[in-house]
């Protein structure tokens, strides 16, 4: 049986945490300014909240749970402008998984190898090695890995938010026009937050986003144990 309060705990902090969100992005809406991003500002706003007013945040977080489960249903629904492509992207799709696969194990491997170069930590190493990959795979293999999925969950929040702010302006900064290569860059690189920014553009954007980063997820899952250990022996 639910308490009183613990219903009551769920209703305003998942009220407040909409209603900042939905104020939010109706303002980014309203001016059109990409850089008024509702995920960084309801982040930012939050944080002051749970702060100030010393909520504590395993209370906080344990009430918001509800809000956290369907993070997994809207990746899935990020799904359909795939579906609506899929016939045109049949004929790309070895090209798409090769070059993916090579780029995914670069990334990794780079962040991995400069973060212990600098911090000399296979805890952090490996948490920031996931940071450009959906949260639910990106956590699951931080833990089975023995990272610390909060730095994970940080990190990916942090890869999604500059993807989806800088992101097609750095794209098209340098040539990079085309909407099934902003599209792949931009769902490998910045998940499912960049893939929900991108997919305002046009259906192809959204679409071949989608399938970068249900690619680039499963090719993580992967190769990411073995590589992992591979480069921890570099260093012990």
């Amino acid at each position: 049986m639910i308490s009183l309060s613990i219903l009551t705990d769920i209703f305003i902090y998942n009220g407040i945490t909409l209603t900042v969100y939905q104020g939010f992005a109706w303002l980014q809406n309203k001016t059109g300014k990409i850089w008024l991003n509702p995920m960084l500002l309801c982040i930012f706003v939050l944080i002051f909240m749970i702060t100030f007013l010393e909520i504590d945040y395993q209370q906080y977080r344990q009430s918001t749970n509800i809000l956290r489960n369907l993070l997994e249903p809207a990746v899935v629904a990020l799904g359909f402008p795939l579906y609506q492509h899929l016939n045109s992207m049949k004929s790309q799709w070895k090209q798409i998984v090769y070059f993916l696969t090579i780029t995914i194990s670069i990334l990794l491997s780079m962040s991995y190898v400069l973060t212990m170069i600098l911090i000399n930590s296979p805890s952090i190493a490996v948490s920031l090695s996931f940071k450009s990959i959906t949260t639910p795979v990106g956590i699951a293999l931080t833990e089975q890995l023995n990272g610390n999925s909060a730095i994970t969950a940080f990190a990916i929040i942090l890869a999604g938010l500059f993807g989806a702010i800088f992101g097609i302006k750095w794209l098209t900064f340098i040539k990079v026009t085309s909407p099934k290569a902003q599209g792949l860059a931009i769902g490998t690189a910045s998940h499912a937050l960049g893939t929900a920014t991108i997919s305002q553009l046009s259906f192809q954007h959204a679409a071949y986003s989608s399938l970068a980063l249900i690619i680039s997820a499963t090719i993580t899952a992967i190769i990411s144990p073995s590589l992992v250990h591979q480069l921890n022996s570099w260093f012990f």
